[in-house]
């Protein structure tokens, strides 16, 4: 099989089991608050993170080279995360994934400030419409809105900034500094509010925490395999995919249905997403590339990175450059 087709399937069964996780959320969700969730899905991940730091051969402290960078990624990290895992307690997952979708169109307008990117007046374009279908998939005025589409809204914009930082910072940052932080941030500050909302935990429950940060890992996994073998060009929209999981697991699980409106404005931020995805592409002799280069994925606090695993990539992207 080519290297590319082989990309293409393990970016869906990266995405596949992203939605699995995110169903495993939605379920938690019905009784336990998002801080709880969050914290002790950080805490099954400290011992995964453990195979992050052997694995990075790099020397040197755990002083970050950019503190205040590194800081700003941590926060930005764990509000993105806890407005995910928020919006997928409380929403439908049709709802919520069409605006996790805006993160590449925001990255794009983050790249400007952060990392001195030049848009040009296509993905400009290609930006305002991707927002004109996050509009149409809210329906305001038309539909009652909720805390929940805001915290989804606010998990992809502080995701995108996480992102674009980590662009900004990866390669000067060791991957496990890169790691440990924000797990530590979330530990605290969840571990901080948990007796604000704690609720005894069952057994299964708890057994179900472990699998989020499980599935977390796995999925990861599989991305970076993804971009190991396939560019990212090809690996980037395959994200897309998650809207079937989530129609198919809303129907089955939670008896959600997407209607028409989020229907269409799925398929203005998709269409938009793409033609920046192979705009971008077109510019391979360029580092105007902040989607491409920014691979991530939103709400995820317990999985590593993917640009943190591509570290020892480094000089093949300075070639690329």
């Amino acid at each position: 099989m080519p290297p590319n087709a082989k990309g293409s399937l393990l970016a869906l069964s990266a995405f596949a089991i992203f939605a699995t996780h995110d169903v495993v959320i939605k379920v938690l969700g019905g009784t336990y608050s998002p801080i709880q969730i969050i914290f002790f899905t950080v805490l099954f991940s400290f011992p995964l993170l453990t195979f992050v730091m052997i694995r990075d051969s790099k020397g040197g402290s755990l002083v970050p080279v950019h503190p205040w960078w590194t800081a700003a990624r941590t926060v930005s990290g764990a509000l993105g995360a806890a407005g995910a895992f928020y919006a997928f307690s409380v929403l439908p997952l049709t709802q919520v994934y069409p605006i996790l979708f805006a993160m590449p169109l925001l990255v794009t307008v983050l790249a400007i400030p952060l990392l001195g990117e030049r848009v040009g007046l296509h993905r400009a374009m290609a930006v305002l419409v991707g927002l004109a279908g996050v509009i149409v998939v809210l329906q305001p005025g038309a539909a009652p809105l909720s805390f929940g589409h805001a915290a989804a809204l606010l998990g992809a914009v502080f995701s995108a900034f996480s992102s674009v930082i980590m662009r900004k910072i990866g390669r000067a940052e060791r991957t496990v500094v890169l790691q440990l932080y924000p797990l530590l941030v979330n530990f605290v500050v969840m571990g901080a509010l948990l007796p604000f909302v704690y609720v005894p935990v069952e057994l299964i429950d708890l057994g179900a925490s472990a699998v989020v940060a499980l599935l977390a890992l796995i999925a990861m996994a599989c991305l970076v395999a993804a971009y190991r073998l396939a560019p990212a060009v090809i690996v980037a929209p395959m994200q897309y995919s998650q809207i079937i999981w989530a129609s198919i697991f809303g129907a089955l699980f939670f008896g959600e249905s997407l209607d028409m409106m989020t229907m269409i404005g799925t398929g203005i931020i998709i269409a938009s997403g793409l033609y920046i995805v192979l705009r971008e592409d077109k510019r391979k002799g360029s580092s105007n590339q902040p989607v491409l280069r920014s691979r991530s994925r939103v709400g995820t606090p317990s999985a590593p990175r993917v640009a943190s695993f591509l570290n020892r990539d480094r000089d093949e992207d300075r070639d690329d450059q």
